[in-house]
């Protein structure tokens, strides 16, 4: 199990939840994705390692995964969602608005925009997704 299969799973039985076998497999399969998938490529993925896994299941554990702030649902223009780790309590894309390419970038102005947005608001941000929607190098060209 990766290190961030494994605080997955400590997160799941830290606030009380049962860590079965069918659900390790569904975050094992979340992270062996890159941390971006959508909930049927999931149940696929999940099917192809254990068939007995059934498609509740997988929804199911990405619900409980999303109440407790570890993935966070996003809708990158197909209707579906696709649902990324949440990792270090933040994510950040830049989506392409043409050919829907999505970037993952890591820079973040997370402790400055945290304290700002707190302060202005009286507010306590505890994670956040960023998208930034432009148009990739590939589509300018």
């Amino acid at each position: 199990m990766t290190n961030q299969a494994e605080l997955l799973a400590a997160s799941i039985t830290e606030n009380g939840f049962r860590l079965t076998a069918a659900r390790l497999i569904v975050i094992d399969c979340l992270v062996m994705s890159g941390g971006h998938i959508s909930a049927d490529e999931l149940v696929a993925q999940v099917h192809a390692k254990s068939p007995t896994v059934g498609r509740m299941t997988v929804f199911r554990t990405l619900e409980l995964l999303t109440e407790l702030g570890q993935i966070q649902p996003t809708y990158l223009g197909t209707g579906a969602a696709h649902y990324v780790l949440m990792q270090g309590g933040s994510h950040h894309h830049l989506i392409c608005t043409r050919c829907q390419r999505v970037i993952d970038f890591d820079d973040c102005l997370e402790q400055e925009l945290a304290q700002m947005l707190g302060e202005k608001y009286q507010f306590i941000v505890q994670s956040h997704l960023l998208e930034v929607h432009g148009i990739c190098s590939n589509c300018r060209d």
